[in-house]
């Protein structure tokens, strides 16, 4: 046998040039790499629906690299027709997607893969405004004199952290979404005025499109997600007299790219009020929305900057097309984040609120009892610091079934919690052992964070410098 190769080596040797010149190198090089792009499967020797499982089991992080191995490999990654495999293997993985703010007014988003606890940053969102909108009006003065007087401005300012904010932020007061596999960022302040337009970003192709605009401009307003299509109820808009609440809710198909009215909320408890004095001074507008049990949560209250007063809230049925009064002790008893804002998330069926405490440095998650109609604090303490000069210091979001709350640590580095619910501490898993020191100082603040009732764990940080939460996105594909 030894014999039978040695020969073959042999004729292979006679039959090839002594010496190989560095043109005929090259032009070997280009030949074998064009072979290569037009070899008609993507694995060769192998069908192509059995290449296309194999790269849907990859995991999603693998793509950057998956994608330089030849123009079909990329094509392939950046198609609909992978993900709808991926969906049908199981594959399909959750990212968390986070905004936040550096500097004056620079947004950035970033996307974490939370099993590799790898951040990859998003192309920036386009600066692009309607015509429409951007003609209206650019004075400062004239924002300032549309809100009820200079002192009320002068506290919009103080908590935007800058005075020139609605001037110059092209996405101030802006709404955010995550519906089919795609992200969305809705209205908002430009130049004073309120927008319609809509911008939406695809993960697979990497790129922000602009999609049909709402009917109308909101800013501030509340979005969820219900039937694979994206609600959108409140806010306020402009008018000649200042600004406006809004009673009104639409809704967005991205499968048909089309929006569609929704009846208007009722706001009937504002209607209650025992003077016309009153009813004329605080104005109902919607603090929150939640994707509860096939139905649309949303708290409301009545507010006159800064006061707000709450008054429950209104769920919507989509099956009857019609508001219905909230449950007194889930609308009275529904946390308040900061400013008449409520931080909800569901989470395996159930709906958590995060309830900020008085005192420094604590907080604790509520959870709604629909059986009793109250809410009931599941976890007594959240390692939240008190950062007051942050307009949002802290998120909640909710993925790979796990409750997760996203702050910044005592280093002010962006910190991802998960918080693993357990009735007995002492039976709770151990961790392994760290291997560097960061890995010591994550686990030291899992174990100054548990609880009677959770053990929180850190699934990433980052540090961004001075920058400031805005919003968290998750997005499963």
């Amino acid at each position: 046998m030894g014999s039978l190769f040695s020969m073959a080596n042999t004729k292979t040797n006679q039959s090839e040039p002594s010496e190989i010149s560095p043109n005929e190198t090259c032009k070997r090089q280009r030949l074998s790499t064009s072979s290569n792009e037009e070899c008609p499967r993507l694995i060769p020797n192998l069908p192509d629906e059995l290449s296309l499982q194999i790269i849907a089991r990859l995991p999603r992080i693998c793509y950057q690299h998956v994608k330089l191995v030849s123009r079909r490999w990329k094509a392939t990654v950046m198609s609909s027709e992978l993900y709808k495999v991926r969906k049908e293997l199981g594959t399909t993985e959750e990212w968390l997607y986070l905004l936040v703010r550096v500097g004056e007014n620079k947004l950035l988003w970033h996307a974490l893969d939370p099993r590799s606890r790898i951040w990859q940053r998003l192309p920036i969102m386009p600066s692009i405004v309607d015509e429409e909108d951007s003609q209206k009006s650019s004075s400062r003065l004239w924002m300032w004199n549309m809100v009820e007087g200079i002192r009320i401005a002068e506290i919009i300012r103080g908590l935007l952290g800058q005075k020139d904010a609605l001037d110059d932020m092209p996405y101030c007061g802006c709404a955010f979404g995550a519906v089919d596999g795609c992200l969305y960022v809705l209205g908002g302040f430009s130049k004073a005025s309120t927008m319609k337009c809509v911008w939406r970003f695809d993960p697979i192709q990497n790129v922000w499109k602009k999609v049909n605009s709402m009917s109308t401009g909101r800013a501030y307003c509340k979005t969820g997600i219900l039937n694979n299509k994206l609600y959108v109820v409140g806010g306020v808009s402009q008018g000649q007299a200042g600004l406006i609440p809004l009673q009104s809710a639409e809704v967005f198909d991205p499968f048909t790219d089309t929006w569609s009215d929704v009846p208007s909320m009722p706001f009937s408890k504002a209607g209650v009020l025992p003077t016309a004095f009153l009813a004329d001074m605080l104005k109902p507008i919607a603090t929150g929305l939640t994707s509860y049990n096939g139905r649309l949560y949303v708290p409301q209250s009545l507010y006159s900057w800064p006061f707000f007063v709450d008054v429950g809230g209104e769920i919507y049925d989509p099956e009857t097309n019609k508001w219905m009064e909230m449950p007194n002790g889930m609308g009275e008893g529904w946390p308040i984040k900061q400013a008449g804002t409520k931080l909800s998330v569901v989470v395996n069926g159930e709906l958590y609120a995060f309830d900020p405490s008085n005192s420094v440095d604590s907080g604790r998650i509520k959870v709604y009892d629909q059986g009793e109609d109250a809410w009931k604090v599941v976890i007594g303490k959240v390692p939240a610091y008190d950062y007051t000069d942050s307009e949002s210091p802290y998120l909640l979001a909710g993925f790979h079934g796990k409750l997760h709350f996203i702050t910044k640590d005592a280093n002010r580095d962006i910190s991802v919690l998960q918080a693993d619910l357990c009735s007995n501490l002492d039976s709770s898993p151990s961790t392994s052992t760290p291997s560097s020191p960061k890995s010591m100082e994550d686990e030291l603040w899992q174990e100054s964070a548990q609880t009677d009732a959770a053990v929180w764990k850190v699934v990433a940080n980052r540090g961004f410098g001075h920058a400031e939460l805005i919003n968290c996105q998750v997005i499963d594909i």
